[in-house]
C-alpha cells in the first residue's frame, strides 16, 4: 500500500510549491510522475520548472519530450508510468485508477478553494477505506510543511 500525503496549500500556491516537492524528490534519487487535471495544464508546469529558479534546475519531461525513461520526473494528464516512478504527485484534484507501483502519493490542494478542500476529504475519506496510510501536511508561514494527522 501506498504512503499517501496530502498536502493542504494555504501559503504558497502550487506553482510554487511543486518545484520544491519535486526538487527533494528528485534529490533523494526518486523518480516521479506528476498527474495534472488536463493537456493544457501540464505544459503550464513544463514551463513553470524549466524557469521557477535561476539558480536550480530540475529535469523532467512529458508526451511532448518523449523519453520517459530518461526523465525522473514526468508530468502528464494520463494515469501512467512511464519512467518507472516510484512518487505520485496528483494536482488538480485528480484521482488515479490505481497506485499501483508507487510507494508515495502527494495530493496537493488548495486550501483556499473550498471545493478543493471538500474533494479532498473525500479523496481522504476513501483511501482510508482502501486501508492505505495517510498523512497530512499543512503548509506553514514560511511555506514549509508540519505533519498535522497521521491515519
Amino acid at each position: 500500500m501506498a504512503q499517501i500525503g496530502f498536502y493542504h496549500l494555504l501559503r504558497l500556491p502550487l506553482e510554487q510549491a511543486l518545484p520544491r516537492l519535486l526538487d527533494k524528490a528528485v534529490t533523494a534519487g526518486m523518480r516521479a510522475v506528476v498527474m495534472a487535471g488536463s493537456a493544457e495544464r501540464v505544459e503550464d508546469l513544463n514551463a513553470l520548472l524549466w524557469t521557477y529558479a535561476e539558480d536550480s534546475w530540475l529535469p523532467h519531461g512529458s508526451r511532448a519530450d518523449g523519453e520517459p525513461a530518461h526523465q525522473p520526473v514526468w508530468l502528464t494528464d494520463c494515469d501512467e508510468n512511464p519512467n518507472g516512478a516510484t512518487v505520485l504527485v496528483l494536482c488538480d484534484g485528480v484521482v488515479p485508477a490505481t497506485l499501483a507501483g508507487f510507494s508515495r502519493c502527494l495530493d496537493l490542494f488548495d486550501g483556499t478553494d473550498e471545493q478543493a478542500v471538500a474533494a479532498a476529504r473525500g479523496r481522504w475519506k476513501a483511501w482510508k477505506e482502501a486501508g492505505h496510510e495517510l498523512v497530512y501536511y499543512q503548509q506553514t508561514e514560511r511555506g514549509g510543511w508540519e505533519e498535522k494527522a497521521r491515519s
